[in-house]
């Protein structure tokens, strides 16, 4: 299959800059893919969707403060550092702005925060250096980002939040993403509980986002495109009531694209789910054969992403683009503070 056949047009205005409030108040579309019917609904209504015995699956991990910006010790010049992946116990996989002034042994004063530095230690072809942090109080690594870091927003939305718990879901608890999963915000305590109350069962897996999620397929034939890998765990805990809800007849929610990833990596032929620990790079497009998952809570990714194939290849690719072409005219807002989808 070719990239084209993933592009759509999105107006610059449709792109949410800010959440709704209350969380679950955002619009909600849903996809019958058996009938190819479409509701516009309140996020809140979901619930009627649920049948006891249900399971839905939500990515408990929570976005760290990977943002911090500072100056060259010497030259005074203004530098950002973009934490990816943690190396060591102050070492730090990550990107350095602006790249070209970058060099191994440079040092890095943090912005407003005395006794904490940064330095370079590898500079890298590809921008992924390594850093290291240091403090002459001997901080924790986890104390040192509390009081330097920032939690990141994606660079399509320009304004400030004005409470960082916006940009995590209320059910965050594994540090270790750079990026919300964002299908995720839409969901309120409130809201979960009166799910669980129906006899659903709430299962949880951890998927650590990183910045490969949003990136664009830039090869031509979507086949030669190599995924991003990205660390996952799921717990005997979530893998007994996953498989007991499949043997009994219940439905597997899964709550995102990495929710959907990580039950799908870690799932054997037979649709059993099975407890695990590691990476994937699995790449869901249209022809994969789906094993444990049998609805999709998702928002409305960017043309030509990962994300929209794996959305495609579960929905079908002409109904998500049909789904598609009707929200940019009903106003649906965009992206990760924007309004959901549920495949069902």
């Amino acid at each position: 299959m070719r990239i084209e056949e993933f592009d759509y047009n999105l107006p610059d205005g449709l792109i949410a800059q800010h959440p709704v409030y209350p969380r679950d108040h955002a619009k909600l579309m849903v996809l019958h893919r058996n009938s190819k019917k479409i509701e516009h609904l309140k996020f809140f209504e979901i619930k009627k969707f649920f049948r006891k015995g249900d399971v839905l699956v939500l990515n408990n991990t929570k976005v760290i403060k990977a943002r911090i910006k500072g100056v060259n010790s010497e030259t005074g010049g203004k530098r950002e550092i973009f934490l990816l992946k943690q190396t060591g116990e102050y070492e730090w996989k990550a990107l350095t702005r602006p790249n070209k002034r970058i060099h191994p042994g440079d040092k890095i004063v943090i912005n407003g925060v005395s006794g904490i530095y940064a330095e370079v230690i590898e500079k890298n072809p590809g921008g992924e250096n390594i850093v290291k942090f240091f403090s002459e109080n001997n901080l924790t690594m986890r104390e040192i980002l509390e009081a330097i870091g920032n939690v990141p927003l994606p660079p399509y939305i320009k304004g400030k939040i004005t409470d960082e718990n916006e940009y995590q879901t209320v059910f965050a608890e594994k540090e270790g993403a750079v990026a919300s999963p964002t299908a995720g915000l839409h969901f309120t305590k409130e809201l979960l509980s009166e799910i669980e109350g129906m006899g659903v069962k709430i299962a949880y897996v951890t998927l650590h986002v990183g910045l490969g999620t949003f990136k664009p397929v830039k090869e031509e034939i979507i086949e030669k495109h190599k995924m991003h890998e990205e660390e996952f765990e799921v717990s005997e805990k979530t893998a007994e009531i996953v498989n007991d809800a499949k043997r009994n007849g219940g439905r597997v929610f899964a709550c995102g694209t990495t929710v959907v990833r990580t039950l799908e990596t870690a799932s054997s032929h037979l649709g059993v789910l099975k407890p695990l620990r590691g990476k994937t790079k699995l790449f869901i497009k249209p022809g994969y054969p789906f094993k444990i998952t049998d609805a999709v809570i998702t928002n409305f990714h960017f043309p030509k992403t990962t994300l929209l194939m794996l959305v495609s290849a579960f929905a079908g690719k002409e109904f998500t683009l049909k789904a598609y072409e009707i929200a940019v005219k009903e106003h649906y807002r965009f992206y990760s503070f924007g309004d959901a989808m549920l495949i069902i």
